[in-house]
C-alpha cells in the first residue's frame, strides 16, 4: 500500500510485524509514541483488537507523579509526569529545559531493506513522526522501524527552530521491557580481554553504563540485555539494544516502582559539545532493539540484518596473513618475500603488511602521521614488495592509522595545532600519541590526500584501519571546545569518501584490538580485529561474546604461533586453528620458522576452512546452555537446516569424568543427520585417547540420529586434554 501521510485520523495505533516480532505503537492525543509492545507476533490485530490491547495494558493512576497514568514515550518527558531520565535534555540560556511536543505529523513507509512500495503484514515498517513544541521553539523527527529481520531501530532528529541557541546536552532514546525481564546483562573489558559478560539482577533504580574513551571502547556495554529469569543461549525471553556509535556513548537500564522497565541509550554528549545555532539539527546514532528466545535468537535478528545489506561482504572470505607478529617493525624486503611465499603455501589469499613503512616508524614512538613510504626501509618504494605478492596470486593489505599523530612526527612538528586539546595544554600521551583532529579541514583534506594516494599509487584491496588510543581531552585548538562528537563523524566522512573513490579496498575496524565494535562503523568497514590478544583460550570467550552482535564473517579470527605473544601460553596447532575457523581465518605466525608438522596441519586447516567459510559465513550461530563450565558447544547451522559444523571445546578439566553428552542445538528436529568426527578437528586428544579406549562412535562412519534425539539427548564427546577441541559435521539425509 502507498505510504499513508497522516495517522491521526485513526486511534493512533499502528502494529509493524515481522519476523515472529510484534511492534505496537500508540500516537493517540498527538503525544510522542509510546510502545504498548515490543516481543513477541501478537497476529493480525484489527484496530479494534488494537484499541483493546491498549486498554488492557492501561495501569490504575496510583500513585503517580502526576494525576492519572504516566506514559513513557520512546523520547520520555518530564512533561508526561515521567521523572526518570528525561529524553531531551538541554536549555535555552537555562530556560526550555522541559519539552512537551506534539505531533503535527506521521507517514508509515517501508523500512529500509523491505520490497514494495509500502509496510506490508510480517514485513515490518518505518514510522515517521513529526513534532513541535511552540514553547521552546523545537522541531523533532522520531524514526521507528521494525526490520524485516525483526530488529526495531530508532533514531531521533532534534532542529532549534528559535532565534538564539539552544545548548543539547543528551536525547536519549528508550524501548520498554516487561516486569518478568528480571536479569540483566551487559559487557565490560580491557585490552586483551574484551566484550567479557557480566550479569546483575534488574532491580529499581537506574544502570548506567557510559563510555568515555572517544572509541566504541573495550569495557563499553556493547549489548545491553534484559531477560526473564536464568535466560540463556536458547531459553528464556530476551530483549537487548545496542547503541550503533563510535565514539562517546551511553546505555542504561531502569526500573521504577511505577511498573516501568525501559532499556535506553543515547550518545554521550561533552558539555558544551552542540550548541544549536538556529535551524540547526542534531540527529541521535540509531538504537537497535532485538527481541527473542535466548540469546541466540536475538543474535540472529542482527546477523541478518547485516547481511541483507547491499554493501555486506558477498564473496569468499580470504584466508589472511598478517606480518605483525611475525616481523614487528623489522621490515626487510627478502624477509617479508619469505613470509609471503609461506603464506602462499599453506593457501593464505591476503598478505597485510603491518605497521612500520612509511616515514621514520621504526618503532611505536614516532612517525605516526608522516604518510609516506619510508626511503630508509623502502628504497625502491613498496612496488617490489606488492609485485611479489600480487603474483603469487594473493592480495595485498597494509596498515594505517590515520586518526592519530606522534609529536615526534614532520606532521607534528608542521602543524602542532592540529593536534586536539584544551586550552594551552596537551593531553597525556598514551603510546606516545596524540589525536589528530580531523574536524578541522586542512587536517581532514592532508590524510584524505594520503590515504588517497597510498591507494591509487599500489595495489591496495585492504585497509587494516587502527586507533591506538583513548580521547582525553579532545578538544579543538585554539579554543578547547569539546570534540569527540565531531571527531567521530569526521572519521566516518573520511572512510566514506575513501570507499567511494576505491570502492574495491575493503577496511578492517582495529582499535587497540577491539575497541571500536559497533554497528555504525561497520556501516563502512568490513570487519573488526576482534582482539590482538590471539591466545585461542582467551579467544574462546572473546569471539563467542563478540558474536552476539557481529556475524562470524566480520570477525578478524587469527591462529598465531605456538607462544601466545601476549599471554606466554602454549597451545597445539590444532587447537589455534580451531579456534580461529569460527571467523574470518587469518594467520599471524612467523611461517618461515614453524615446524614442518605445524606447517602440514596449518594446511589442512587453511582447506578445511576454505571447504566451510559458505556455511561459516551464512549459516546461524549457535550455541548450547550446557551445564558443565568446563565444556563449550557452539556451531553453525545452514539456515535451510540441513548442514552443521560444530565445535565441543574442553576450556578445563571437568569434574565429571568422562564429561557427559553434549547437545547439538539448532538442527530441525524431524530431519535425520549423519554426525562424524570432522577431519582435521577429528583427534581427541585426551586421556582416553592415550589409554587406548575408544568412544564407541567416534569413527569416520560416526551415527545417524534425528535432529530433535540431537538437541534433547545428545551424544558422547571424547575425553579431551584442557584447551583442545573437537569438530563435529552433521549433514541431513
Amino acid at each position: 500500500m502507498a505510504p499513508q501521510p497522516d495517522l491521526l485520523a485513526d486511534p493512533g495505533l499502528t502494529h509493524l510485524r515481522a519476523a515472529g516480532v510484534s511492534l505496537v505503537l500508540d500516537l493517540s492525543e498527538a503525544r510522542l509514541p509510546r510502545v504498548v509492545h515490543w516481543g513477541a507476533d501478537l497476529g493480525a490485530l484489527d484496530p479494534a483488537g488494537l484499541a483493546a490491547l491498549r486498554l488492557a495494558a492501561r495501569p490504575q493512576p496510583i500513585g503517580f507523579s502526576v494525576d492519572g497514568p504516566v506514559d513513557v514515550a520512546v523520547l520520555p518527558e518530564q512533561s508526561a509526569g515521567w521523572l526518570g531520565t528525561p529524553g531531551l535534555i538541554g536549555n535555552r540560556g537555562g530556560a526550555d529545559f522541559s519539552t512537551a511536543f506534539r505531533v503535527t505529523g506521521a507517514s508509515l513507509g517501508p523500512g529500509e531493506g523491505a520490497a514494495g512500495e509500502g509496510p506490508a503484514e510480517g514485513r515490518g515498517g518505518r514510522l515517521t513522526v513529526h513534532a513541535h513544541d511552540p514553547a521552546a521553539a523545537l522541531e523533532l523527527e522520531l524514526t521507528i522501524e521494525l526490520t524485516p529481520q525483526g530488529l526495531v531501530r530508532q533514531r531521533a532528529a532534534l532542529t532549534n527552530a528559535g532565534d538564539t541557541p539552544f545548548a543539547v546536552d543528551a536525547v536519549h532514546l528508550t524501548l520498554p521491557v516487561p516486569p518478568d525481564a528480571t536479569d540483566l546483562l551487559d559487557f565490560t573489558g580491557h585490552h586483551l580481554r574484551e566484550r567479557s559478560p557480566q550479569r546483575t539482577p534488574f532491580t529499581h533504580g537506574l544502570r548506567m553504563r557510559e563510555n568515555r574513551t572517544g572509541r566504541t571502547g573495550y569495557d563499553a556495554a556493547y549489548l545491553l540485555a534484559a531477560g526473564t529469569a536464568g535466560f540463556g543461549n536458547r531459553s528464556g525471553r530476551v530483549w537487548a539494544v545496542h547503541t550503533a556509535w563510535s565514539g562517546n556513548h551511553r546505555t542504561f537500564a531502569e526500573r521504577t516502582f511505577h511498573s516501568v522497565s525501559l532499556l535506553g541509550s543515547g550518545e554521550l554528549l561533552l558539555s558544551g559539545e552542540v550548541l544549536l545555532d538556529p535551524g540547526a539539527s542534531y540527529r541521535t546514532p540509531w538504537q537497535y532493539g532485538s527481541f527473542g528466545t535466548g540469546l541466540d535468537e536475538v543474535s540472529a535478528r542482527f546477523h541478518r540484518h547485516l547481511r541483507a545489506r547491499p554493501h555486506h561482504p558477498s564473496g569468499p572470505r580470504p584466508v589472511v596473513v598478517n606480518t605483525w607478529e611475525a616481523v614487528y617493525f623489522d621490515h626487510d624486503l627478502t624477509r617479508l618475500r619469505g613470509l609471503a611465499d609461506a603464506a602462499a603455501a599453506v593457501g593464505a589469499e591476503r598478505f597485510v603488511l603491518d605497521d612500520g613503512w612509511f616515514g621514520s616508524r621504526r618503532n611505536d614512538r614516532r612517525g605516526l602521521g608522516d604518510w609516506y613510504v619510508s626511503d630508509e626501509v623502502w628504497p625502491d618504494g613498496l612496488g617490489p614488495l606488492t609485485d611479489h605478492v600480487t603474483g603469487l596470486g594473493m592480495q595485498f593489505g597494509i596498515w594505517v592509522e590515520p586518526e592519530m599523530i606522534n609529536p615526534d612526527s614532520d606532521l607534528a612538528r608542521a602543524h602542532p595545532d592540529w593536534i586536539m586539546a584544551t586550552g594551552d595544554r596537551l593531553p597525556g600521551p598514551a603510546r606516545s600519541q596524540q589525536v589528530l583532529d580531523l574536524a578541522r579541514p586542512e587536517a581532514y583534506r592532508y590524510i584524505l590526500e594520503r590515504l588517497d594516494d597510498l591507494l591509487t599509487t599500489y595495489p591496495v584491496s585492504y585497509l587494516k584501519w587502527d586507533h591506538n588510543r583513548d580521547l582525553v581531552e579532545a578538544g579543538h585548538q585554539p579554543a578547547g571546545r569539546a570534540g569527540v562528537h565531531d571527531q567521530t563523524l569526521a572519521v566516518y566522512r573520511l572512510m566514506d569518501e575513501l570507499r567511494a573513490r576505491h570502492p574495491h579496498v575493503e577496511i578492517e575496524s582495529c582499535s587497540s584490538g577491539g575497541g571500536r565494535v559497533d554497528l555504525e562503523i561497520l556501516q563502512r568497514t568490513d570487519r573488526v580485529w576482534v582482539s590482538d590478544c590471539i591466545d585461542a583460550l582467551e579467544r574462546q570467550r572473546i569471539q563467542r561474546w563478540t558474536n552476539t552482535l557481529i556475524p562470524l564473517e566480520l570477525m578478524g579470527t587469527h591462529i598465531g604461533a605456538g607462544l601466545a605473544h601476549t599471554t606466554d601460553r602454549r597451545h597445539p596447532v590444532d587447537f589455534r586453528a580451531g579456534t580461529a575457523l569460527f571467523g574470518h581465518f587469518g594467520i599471524e605466525w612467523d611461517l618461515t620458522r614453524a615446524e614442518p608438522a605445524d606447517i602440514e596441519r596449518l594446511t589442512r586447516w587453511v582447506a578445511l576452512y576454505k571447504e566451510l567459510r559458505g556455511l561459516l559465513h551464512s549459516g546461524v550461530s549457535v550455541h548450547a546452555d550446557h551445564a558443565d563450565p568446563a565444556v563449550e558447544v557452539s556451531g553453525v547451522v545452514a539456515e535451510d537446516g540441513t548442514d552443521a559444523v560444530f565445535a565441543v571445546v574442553a576450556t578445563a578439566t571437568s569434574e565429571l569424568y568422562p564429561p557427559g553428552p553434549v547437545r547439538l542445538p539448532g538442527l530441525r528436529p524431524e530431519l535425520t543427520y549423519h554426525v562424524r568426527p570432522l577431519p582435521p578437528g577429528d583427534v581427541p586428544e585426551g586421556n582416553a585417547t592415550r589409554w587406548g579406549v575408544p568412544l564407541p562412535w567416534w569413527t569416520p562412519e560416526g551415527v545417524r540420529l534425528p535432529g530433535l534425539a540431537l538437541a534433547e539427548a545428545g551424544l558422547q564427546a571424547p575425553v579431551l586434554f584442557p584447551e583442545r577441541l573437537i569438530l563435529l559435521r552433521a549433514t541431513a539425509g
